[in-house]
């Protein structure tokens, strides 16, 4: 009888072309290589210089996000790109896709959308697959039980030729959170709560299993914002066994299996889960019960704390460099020691990103926004993860809510996260975000950043100020459209 395995070592074993040995890495074999305009350029044009083909296209897919403006169609229908660097890029990709036979949902397709929305929507992020990106937030497909990772500039162009990794072997940590979340607590919150907990560096050299009751409450969608931000505790991907919950999300969906083909998938994935008295190197806890809102307060995403504590103080900690680090941070923000988040001044509140942008974030935002209206002098600006998610957001009525309220409706794509295309900060402003980093300028040079949950950003951007989502939800009226 063979020993209990943990999930990550059932995908990595089943997919190992070649072991790790003490002079060089594991050879993985790679199901799906996601692409996007920006990490494709140079592998492309390796393979041109090398005289080689995309070993795979059918196990490669393109889509247009980093680079795409969000600002409203003209009046030919058509997303206009002002950018210069903006547009060689995304021609750069057509040119590639082209060339090499990947499939490309470019702007003004009906499927485009940011990389990590529209893998899971199409059905094409399925359970046991090793998927790969040149984006850091590929982790957010382990939400299905996808050992997924994102990977460089070179690695890309050897996935391209290759379909295979050179990898070593990382470790396991379980990351069991049990309990009920209170009202006005997500899953946003969970992660950010994690990543306090271990610090940015927490998880280098780890795969993380999130397990535990109040994982297993969370929808699809939610999960796939915990798995999204294990890269910033320095986790090399995250993973959530697949359920039931799993196979609905999936089921119907255009790159899913249909049939008895279907029926064969779904009775593989279910062996996907732990086995009994299976061991993980290490255990990080956390308690959904105490949970309370959580926002940053720093320049990265570790720096976080409950949304009513206050920011902490230097001379608390023992090192000299943390002292120093957090001193940086706070001259950065614009903070005191001591002093509490709430009430700070707000003047831009993003509602996006590969973390938050699906129909379920959209659909919570706008319930919460309903009959009221974004304070004076803030900008709220609200991106859908892809077209798919703006098209049903707007025919649920959710765009008439916001656009009611004050904020901007906008096109698909990565948007104010990356602080491309305009959507950006201005030197000095503080922005409430749905997002995933708050690193220096992440947002626009001199910009200053507190992540938090789509509850928190839009009791922010009503009240005008730092504010506790807590405040809002028990006024809250039904959430408009089914759950996702």
């Amino acid at each position: 009888m063979s020993s209990p395995r943990t999930l990550f070592q059932k995908i990595w074993d089943s997919h190992l072309v070649r072991p790790e040995t003490p002079e060089t890495p594991a050879v993985l074999y790679i199901d799906l290589h996601l692409v996007h305009e920006v990490t494709s350029p140079q592998a492309f044009s390796e393979l041109r210089q090398r005289g080689l083909k995309v070993r795979r296209p059918d196990q490669t897919i393109a889509t247009m996000d980093h680079s795409t403006p969000t600002t409203p169609r003209g009046a030919d229908g058509r997303i206009p790109v002002t950018d210069a660097q903006a547009a060689a890029q995304l021609g750069q990709l057509v040119r590639n896709c082209a060339d090499f036979g990947v499939p490309l949902f470019e702007l003004g397709d009906a499927k485009q959308g940011i990389v990590h929305v529209i893998g899971p929507e199409q059905g094409i992020t399925q359970p046991g697959m090793t998927i790969v990106c040149g984006d850091s937030h590929t982790s957010t497909h382990g939400a299905f039980g996808a050992l997924a990772f994102g990977i460089g500039t070179s690695e890309v162009g050897h996935v391209l030729a290759t379909q295979c990794l050179l990898q070593s072997r990382p470790k396991t940590m379980e990351v069991r959170v049990d309990g009920t979340l209170r009202p006005g607590v997500t899953a946003k919150d969970i992660i950010l709560a994690i990543i306090a907990k271990i610090g940015t560096g927490g998880g280098t050299g780890y795969v993380l299993e999130y397990t535990g009751s109040a994982i297993r409450s969370l929808s699809m969608e939610e999960r796939m914002t915990i798995c999204n931000m294990s890269i910033e505790g320095g986790a090399r991907a995250g993973l959530v066994a697949p359920d039931e919950k799993t196979f609905e999300y999936l089921r119907g969906r255009p790159g899913a299996p249909a049939g008895a083909a279907w029926d064969r998938a779904v009775e593989q994935w279910r062996e996907l889960s732990t086995d009994e008295g299976a061991s993980y190197d290490t255990l990080v806890t956390l308690d959904a019960d105490s949970l309370r809102p959580m926002i940053t307060y720093g320049t990265n995403p570790g720096m976080g704390m409950p949304i009513d504590a206050s920011v902490p103080d230097p001379a608390d900690l023992s090192e000299e460099s943390q002292k120093a680090g957090l001193q940086k941070a706070l001259d950065y923000m614009g903070l005191q020691a001591g002093q509490p988040l709430l009430g700070n001044r707000v003047d831009v509140v993003f509602v996006g990103s590969c973390t938050n942008s699906r129909i379920s974030d959209l659909r919570v935002a706008a319930n919460a926004i309903r009959g009221r209206k974004v304070a004076p002098g803030v900008r709220m600006m609200v991106v859908p993860g892809s077209q798919v998610v703006k098209r049903q957001a707007e025919a649920e009525g959710l765009r008439e809510i916001f656009e009611a309220a004050g904020a901007e409706w906008r096109e698909a794509g990565c948007s104010m996260c990356i602080a491309m295309n305009g959507d950006q900060l201005s030197p000095g402003q503080y922005a409430v975000s749905t997002s995933n980093r708050n690193f220096e300028g992440r947002q626009g040079k001199g910009g200053r950043t507190f992540l938090a949950s789509p509850l928190t950003a839009v009791a922010s951007a009503i009240r005008g100020r730092v504010a506790d989502a807590r405040e809002l939800v028990e006024k809250l009226p039904v959430t408009p459209g089914s759950p996702a």
